[in-house]
């Protein structure tokens, strides 16, 4: 296999990234120290959709994101539309496509394996026109999200102000009425505090907070929160950890492969991937198989080719559609 050529885009505003010192000349290093060459876009003063403008129209076969979720999605937006593979760098507070993926977390370690993974073709979903790659949030979740990015970088007086604030708005949040009605002509009205809209679903067990160990199975998971007190919020996030959040009572988790959420408000505000903004109801969510190719390391691409085997051995007419 010839070897790969790799674009960067690395976001040098992520607070990772300052926080660990990355800067495009140590980025080259380590590239240097495991063989491989890379052209680097740390440019801070273009916008970025220019920057991905630049990483699609370049030869590299492979464009990298380097920065936070929100970095990832932008770039994954831009490159299934093209004939590139995504491949990510964990430089994000949470990674969560990277640890999906079981991407090494420590930055050099990951750079090392890039050039051993191999594409492996994902799950892409959208709310009006939007990408996402994990999930669209509805309710008081955004509002507290914001909060959260508003005291990103401040001091400890901060911090503990929005814990206060926190706790203040999870007491007085009021219940928000939704239609939920699904591809298959299903439909329900229901008073939520907190509603998502997941590509694929998320895993119990152990530890495993946010985790998906399946990234292609062309379903969107709906997730209900109908209430959401001070207690719930320490009850789900205990049965977060512990592994068994599923059978929370105030929880209820449905799939479809589109989805319209309707509100008599005309706009909602929604966190998609971890960036808060506000969008024109209704809200129409679909997902789009395996559109996107993502590097990831051989035991995930291996695991894949596993189940498509097993699929078409218990389904034989499904092998020409493989073909």
């Amino acid at each position: 296999m010839s070897q790969r050529r790799f674009y960067l885009v690395l976001n040098v505003n992520s607070g990772t990234v300052q926080a660990l010192g990355v800067t495009s000349d140590s980025l080259k290093a380590m590239f240097a120290e495991h063989g491989m060459e890379v052209t680097i876009d740390a440019d801070p003063g273009t916008e970025l959709s220019d920057r991905i403008r630049r990483a699609i129209e370049s030869d590299a076969d492979t464009i990298i994101a380097a920065g936070g979720d929100g970095t990832v999605t932008a770039l994954a937006t831009a490159v299934i539309h093209s004939d590139k593979n995504l491949a990510i760098l964990p430089l994000g507070t949470a990674n969560l496509l990277a640890r999906d993926l079981g991407m090494p977390l420590d930055l050099n370690d990951a750079i090392g394996a890039l050039r051993d993974m191999e594409p492996l073709s994902i799950d892409v979903s959208e709310v009006n026109g939007t990408i996402f790659l994990h999930k669209a949030v509805i309710g008081v979740i955004p509002e507290l999200a914001a909060g959260r990015e508003y005291i990103r970088g401040q001091g400890v007086g901060a911090k503990i102000g929005f814990i206060r604030y926190f706790f203040r708005r999870i007491s007085r949040a009021r219940r928000l009425a939704l239609e939920i009605a699904t591809g298959d002509g299903a439909s329900r009205v229901e008073r939520v505090q907190a509603i998502a809209v997941a590509s694929n679903a998320y895993d119990e067990g152990l530890g495993r907070f946010f985790h998906r160990d399946k990234l292609d199975t062309g379903l969107l998971t709906i997730y209900v929160l109908r209430h959401l007190r001070v207690g719930d919020v320490f009850r789900l996030a205990t049965g977060m950890l512990a592994g068994h959040w599923r059978d929370y009572d105030a929880l209820s988790i449905s799939t479809a492969r589109s989805v319209t959420i309707r509100t008599k408000k005309p706009r909602l505000q929604l966190m998609i991937d971890g960036e808060v903004q506000s969008m024109e109801a209704p809200l129409q969510f679909k997902i789009y198989p395996r559109a996107l190719s993502v590097l990831a390391p051989l035991h995930a691409v291996k695991e894949e080719i596993a189940e498509e085997q097993s699929e078409v051995a218990g389904h034989p007419g499904a092998a020409g559609q493989l073909a």
